[in-house]
């Protein structure tokens, strides 16, 4: 049996009752729906499926073979806690979920994955006989990965976790790029298998992408602060002639707001760095000038 399991395999009829045939490989015994045939199957019929012991702990062979195997790494979705055990993950199989052990998840409790979160996996198994998932090392992330390109620098991109560590996170993008994040590059950890949304910062020798999860700058300001840097771009030497001592009404007719949203938007731009404040103007910086550039090409 410990040869099946976990691997697609050949089998033969060789009894059936109401729901189910009874397949044979080696000796052993398994059952088969009769929902996954298209035609009634006699004695002696070939079967090629996937085996595996379902939640009922029955040796089962399904003809729907997922793309998780023993020695094959895919995709599988966590769908559940098995408490101290590890957590649960579907590869596809309707009637059995197979427990990703403790001893691969991050020893912070927090960091495990979480319902639908994704994880790539393969499956193993153990002298019981009892199939466990396995978690993807960095050997085979870098087997699958493509190289990034230097044009990609300042694109926003999703990423999945696939390890945690204290100075930063290994991800994998949608792209099938290999990205770090940097701890000082995010505002929490995130979770093992968590799907992540950033931007390049920084493109490797080797075509690893450097990921920044931090908002750019002029996402951390509000509408207020956009339209004057916005205005300010599209200024003669980027610079106009308006400052926190200008008349409430000239900042309301130029702007459309109040004197004190000018205010509390030209100093978060002054902390920002996009703009200096000199001889009763306001003027673009260069950071300034990125910052609004990057914005029209979003």
């Amino acid at each position: 049996m410990h040869d099946l399991l976990g691997k697609v395999i050949d089998t033969k009829v060789i009894d059936q009752n109401d729901n189910y045939y009874v397949v044979q490989a080696n000796g052993y015994s398994f059952l088969f729906d009769k929902s996954e045939a298209d035609h009634q199957l006699g004695i002696g019929a070939h079967i090629r499926g996937f085996a595996y012991q379902n939640n009922n702990g029955k040796f089962q062979v399904t003809t729907n073979i997922p793309n998780v195997l023993r020695g094959s790494y895919a995709w599988g979705t966590v769908v559940g806690n098995a408490h101290n055990v590890g957590i649960f993950i579907n590869i596809g199989i309707k009637n059995k979920d197979f427990v990703l052990s403790i001893d691969e998840l991050p020893n912070e409790k927090r960091l495990w994955p979480q319902k639908n979160d994704q994880l790539l996996v393969s499956l193993c198994i153990d002298k019981t006989n009892r199939l466990w998932c396995h978690l993807a090392n960095e050997d085979i992330f870098r087997s699958i990965s493509r190289k990034a390109s230097s044009d990609m620098h300042n694109q926003n991109i999703s990423a999945t976790v696939y390890k945690t560590k204290l100075y930063g996170s290994l991800v994998l993008t949608n792209q099938y790029y290999l990205g770090f994040i940097h701890a000082s590059e995010r505002n929490k950890e995130p979770r093992l298998g968590e799907q992540v949304n950033g931007r390049v910062i920084g493109v490797r020798d080797d075509g690893t992408l450097n990921l920044s999860l931090r908002k750019r700058g002029y996402e951390s300001i509000n509408d207020d602060a956009i339209q004057i840097m916005m205005a300010l771009d599209h200024a003669d030497e980027y610079t106009l002639n308006f400052s926190d001592k200008s008349d409430p009404s000239l900042i309301k007719a130029y702007f459309g707001i109040s004197k004190g949203q000018f205010k509390r938007a030209i100093g978060r731009l002054l902390k920002l760095r996009y703009i200096v404040q000199e001889n009763g103007h306001i003027r673009l910086t260069g950071q300034g000038q990125q910052a609004a550039n990057e914005r029209k090409i979003q």
